[in-house]
């Protein structure tokens, strides 16, 4: 194609675009709106899959030892503990440190329980590289006990009925996430390309015409192919700014609150970025397909 017809055809489609504002705005109208409301699912959807990761990364094994446990019986313990495959990292709490922590939840001095009087067990606290390996972890744990005249361990905790509300909780958002944006993305295709269809029909009698007179299917087509492309630019523009702009302030307003529950939003970056470029290129293909289906029906003449 030459340089000269392809700046005939961009300056055609643009023309186009002036010429029909009414539809051209409804059909940009149509793709803001539906982009917006995809965009903001697919922010909401991407923060709490990353913030049910955090939750679930939370979960963490409690190993109480047996008061009196000898140094080198605790040292064996933690060695084996972290030589199980799926455990991430073994902390040793002493039991000075437990009752620290204690005092700190509590907001309570506990007087008369320090040195010898301090009923506190030592303990590790055991972080596992797969959150939902923590039950066998936790058996695994116990069996350490077996074949010593003394068990060592005295009690293994993961809060076991909290952590399956928790993954059951998070199972059904992450998958009630997923079902609703892509029947979002399916119904956003289908409304928008439905509306880019109204402005190709309401100039059926123009693309006739051109048709009648000898114009080819390439010659026609090529105007309406660009402003489609320039419609589902201009309507995912919109959406893209207003999201990246308004996320920019959900971070500032949500995330100083929100990391007082050990949560952080997902990274600017990592979220805005990936769906504003998602939304353009959705734009692009829904403003190119719907001007080229219908456009396709008037050039059989």
């Amino acid at each position: 194609m030459k340089i000269s017809t392809l700046r005939r055809h961009f300056r055609e489609g643009t023309r186009s675009m002036y010429r029909n504002g009414w539809m051209t705005f409804a059909s940009i109208s149509s793709i803001t709106i539906s982009l917006f409301i995809l965009g903001l699912f697919l922010m909401l959807g991407i923060n709490v899959n990353d913030m049910s990761k955090q939750l679930e990364s939370q979960v963490e094994i409690k190993v109480y030892l047996q008061l009196k446990t000898p140094a080198d019986v605790r040292a064996d313990i933690q060695s084996k503990i972290q030589a199980m495959p799926e455990v991430k990292k073994v902390r040793f709490v002493s039991k000075e440190e437990g009752l620290a922590a204690m005092r700190e939840t509590l907001n309570d001095p506990l007087k008369g329980y320090d040195g010898e009087d301090n009923p506190l067990p030592d303990s590790f606290s055991v972080e596992v590289k797969e959150p939902r390996t923590v039950q066998s972890v936790t058996e695994r744990i116990q069996k350490l006990n077996d074949g010593r005249d003394t068990p060592p361990i005295e009690e293994v905790k993961y809060g076991k009925d909290t952590v399956d509300s928790l993954f059951k909780v998070t199972r059904v958002v992450r998958n009630i996430g997923i079902v609703f944006v892509v029947a979002l993305v399916f119904t956003s295709m289908f409304l928008i390309s439905n509306t880019i269809k109204l402005t190709i029909l309401a100039r059926n009698r123009e693309i006739r015409i051109m048709k009648l007179v000898g114009a080819t299917n390439g010659f026609i087509r090529w105007p309406f192919f660009i402003e489609g492309a320039l419609i589902g630019f201009q309507g995912a523009l919109i959406p893209a700014a207003i999201l990246t702009y308004g996320y920019h302030l959900a971070l500032e307003f949500f995330e100083p609150g929100m990391s007082t529950l050990m949560l952080k939003m997902s990274p600017f970056n990592e979220t805005v970025y990936p769906i504003a470029i998602l939304l353009m290129v959705i734009g692009l293909v829904i403003g190119i397909w719907g001007s080229t289906l219908s456009v396709r029906k008037f050039l059989k003449v």
